[in-house]
């Protein structure tokens, strides 16, 4: 295990200096920071947390309540730091633990809340438990934390279940044991350097009880828990009967996804969330089959917050949007947990490209499709996200307005999913590009030395130099919208909206004195003139009591 746990500062009480809103995450817009392409402090190429510390004042006046960081924990990332190596250490790469520690106390002390990644699904395969257990061989007590199970035929020489990666392939992978023979079989729903823990042993639930304890005594505000519907496998690790199970995902309840076992882990991480004050939270990453399933992670005495990838898969389409979001407020009511809304993250193409191209390709498109029309969805979705009740996530340099990086040469890519066959599509390095600071720079003010992913050219004008103070511009209109719901008593939190009456493909509903129209055809639509104009994605005029709201565009009102 590193050495920079004895660097661990003592506890921090900056926390006290974040506003202590009460139930704050209700409402609250959360900032994804992807730290390797954020911002790059020492010209390695690499982004860093020293780096995020100094643009946090940016992230401030942006007007985001909290910073979700992906991973920063020390791995040997072959999956991007979702492997984790060691739970309570930085990897050298990103800085150290006193880095963390400085970031965290900026944060609080800007009013900015900092929110840690947790993988509790699986390790690296280089984590001290899993060195060891393959070291010791079958029967030991250390292979007992993992799944490890006797191959299948004659020789073992078949997986124990027909269970595939994610990532593409089986989910068994064969160990040669310590005496050089070929051996026993573990399980990874990912790449072959993560294994799964095994939750029916009572170490694991140990370890990561006293994992949670080191960053809340480190004074994180909160935890975004990995694969949250995974950790907890069906009794017997039974056969799946099928093949191209990825098509089955998010369909149907998988004996390895959202079992019922995992609501006991959440059960027991609650009671210790609830011991610290500043009202910690966590944040689910589950892919369920449904939003009602969905909802069984956020009840009262579990989680907080839980990811709304139905909404995210929504296809820019009126219908098809007052469908899912009347099914996600319903599902949220009875637990009465806040609704979440998200267009983009680390793992799908970012919403100016898929809203670019044809609807029903997916969340990962490699085509760079109509980038006028694209951004033009983009700015109203965003509006129309930031007008729903619950709380909202922005990625990284989406309030820039970004495309996906779709053109990347293959010898440039890092996604471990693009180098397996049958799994994802593997394009995921285009939404994960180093964003743009300046016009111009040997990585647009990313770092001094260059970027770990090639920067497209044009890249430049797209960035917060060349955005910030232009009227009209993306990160203008953000700064405004976020502006505009933090000052506006009838934005934010909430779990219902009234539906207004409006013509086919356009979703308007009232909040209060608040009313929001989408138009989400090609063509101008006539809708009332609510009362004062509070921000609109594109030009709209008035005139007898009348607007004319473009193709494409979402306009907020007040009518007080």
């Amino acid at each position: 295990m590193s050495q920079q746990h004895s660097a661990a500062p003592a506890p921090t009480s900056a926390v006290a200096t974040v506003s202590e809103r009460h139930d704050w995450w209700r409402d609250a817009v959360i900032y994804q920071v992807y730290p390797r392409s954020f911002a790059d402090s020492n010209g390695d190429g690499m982004g860093d947390l020293e780096g995020v510390r100094t643009r946090l004042p940016y992230l401030r006046d942006l007007g985001v309540d909290a910073v979700w960081l992906s991973p920063f924990y020390a791995s040997p990332q072959a999956d991007a730091g979702y492997d984790v190596a060691d739970y309570r250490a930085v990897d050298p790469m990103f800085g150290t633990l006193l880095d963390a520690d400085a970031l965290i106390r900026d944060a609080h002390a800007l009013g900015l809340r900092i929110i840690v990644d947790l993988v509790p699904n699986h390790s690296s395969d280089q984590y001290e438990w899993f060195r060891r257990a393959l070291a010791e061989g079958p029967g030991s007590p250390s292979r007992d934390r993992y799944h490890f199970r006797p191959g299948k035929g004659k020789n073992g020489e078949l997986p124990p279940n027909d269970w595939e990666s994610i990532f593409g392939g089986p989910a068994w992978t064969r160990v040669t044991e310590p005496d050089g023979t070929p051996g026993e079989w573990y399980l990874h729903l990912f790449a072959p350097e993560q294994p799964d823990f095994n939750w029916e042993h009572p170490a694991v639930g140990d370890e990561f009880r006293s994992i949670l304890r080191f960053w809340l005594d480190m004074g994180v505000d909160g935890f975004r828990i990995d694969v949250a519907h995974g950790m907890v496998k069906a009794e017997g690790l039974p056969d799946l009967g099928s093949h191209e199970q990825l098509k089955l995902l998010g369909n149907d309840v998988m004996p390895f996804f959202d079992q019922d076992g995992v609501h006991e882990i959440y059960r027991q991480w609650r009671r210790i969330l609830d011991e610290y004050s500043g009202e910690r939270i966590f944040v689910a990453e589950a892919w369920t089959p449904t939003v009602e399933r969905t909802a069984n992670y956020v009840r009262p005495d579990e989680l907080h917050q839980a990811f709304n990838f139905q909404y995210l898969s929504t296809h820019w389409d009126a219908e098809e949007l007052r469908t899912v979001i009347d099914r996600t407020l319903d599902a949220m009511r009875p637990v009465g947990a806040p609704a979440t809304w998200v267009l983009s993250n680390h793992d799908v193409t970012r919403h100016a490209t898929r809203f670019a191209n044809p609807a029903g390709l997916g969340t990962q498109i490699r085509r760079a499709g109509d980038r006028a029309l694209g951004l033009r969805r983009a700015r109203a979705a965003t509006l129309l996200m930031l007008a729903l009740p619950g709380s909202a996530y922005v990625y990284q340099g989406e309030e820039l307005g970004l495309p996906d990086v779709v053109d990347l040469p293959d010898e440039v890519r890092q996604d471990p999913a693009y180098f397996r066959g049958a799994g994802q599509d593997g394009f995921r390095d285009g939404c994960r590009v180093p964003i743009p600071w300046t016009r111009e720079g040997s990585s647009y003010g990313f770092g001094d030395g260059g970027s770990w992913l090639p920067q497209p050219a044009g890249w430049g004008e797209l960035s917060v130099e060349a955005q910030t103070g232009t009227p009209g511009s993306t990160l203008e209109l953000y700064r405004e919208a976020l502006a505009v719901r933090r000052s506006t008593a009838d934005l934010g939190a909430g779990d219902a909206v009234e539906w207004l009456r409006a013509p086919e493909g356009v979703v308007a509903f009232r909040r209060g004195e608040f009313v929001c129209v989408a138009n989400t055809t090609g063509e101008s639509v006539a809708v009332p003139a609510y009362g004062r104009v509070l921000l609109a994605s594109g030009e709209i005029t008035e005139a007898g009591g009348e607007a004319k709201v473009p193709a494409d565009t979402t306009v907020w009102w007040t009518t007080g």
